[in-house]
């Protein structure tokens, strides 16, 4: 019996691991401890967008305030709670994702995906139109710096325009392989590991002030 609670707890720890290396490609430094991974990964998926409507999923910039608008605003627009909001919840949820540092301030009149209404002076959220492509990275690699983190992802998109199998390719759109359409993610990753060098990478700079992480600036 004890030799069957062991097990399952190894069994547990394994599929714990799985769900939270997810997006995982390589490996970590600087003894990197799994809720910190988890962290980070939550933070990149929430400032990753999709490159019809941002042009990219995630721009390269020197600072926070050099980022292109169009990609900065519809970051919030996805992390809003409400779709009918007011002007100081955009605001907020930006230096929310963003910090302090960020001085840009909210259009007044709207963005591309947050309209505003003069009738009810109330801002409302708007989608667009995606394409078959999904944009998704993978971590690389993750060092500890004086401020929070460095961390490598490697980006590639999952087109869905097959009905029985998914496709990877890379930013250049050269398919690099397939997989079935019911195949687990961890196949659409193997194939991006081993052929990693076709693949682009961008260099992520993170703080971590009072727990808290906020983009810096992001590098090919």
């Amino acid at each position: 019996m004890k030799k069957m609670f062991i097990i399952i707890a190894i069994l547990a720890t394994i599929f714990i691991g799985m769900i939270i290396y997810k997006k995982t490609a390589v490996g970590t430094k600087d003894n990197i401890n799994i809720q910190e991974i988890e962290k980070i990964e939550e933070y990149i998926s929430k400032i990753y967008m999709w490159k019809e409507v941002t042009n990219e999923a995630l721009p390269t910039f020197e600072d926070i305030n050099q980022a292109p608008d169009i990609w900065l605003w519809e970051v919030v627009n996805q992390n809003l709670e409400n779709y009918e909001i007011k002007y100081e919840e955009v605001e907020q949820t930006a230096r929310k994702i963003f910090g302090q540092e960020l001085t840009k301030t909210f259009p007044k009149e709207g963005s591309e995906t947050i309209s505003y209404n003069e009738e009810t002076q109330m801002y409302y959220t708007t989608g667009m139109g995606l394409d078959e492509d999904a944009d998704t990275f993978l971590l690389s690699d993750i060092k500890k710096t004086k401020e929070g983190y460095e961390v490598e992802i490697v980006e590639y998109l999952e087109n869905y325009s097959e009905e029985q199998s998914i496709i990877i390719k890379n930013l250049d759109n050269e398919e690099i392989g397939r997989v079935g359409i019911n195949d687990s993610e961890t196949k659409m990753q193997e194939i991006v590991k081993s052929n990693i060098d076709r693949f682009s990478k961008k260099k992520i700079y993170l703080s971590n002030k009072e727990e808290t992480l906020v983009v810096q600036k992001v590098e090919k």
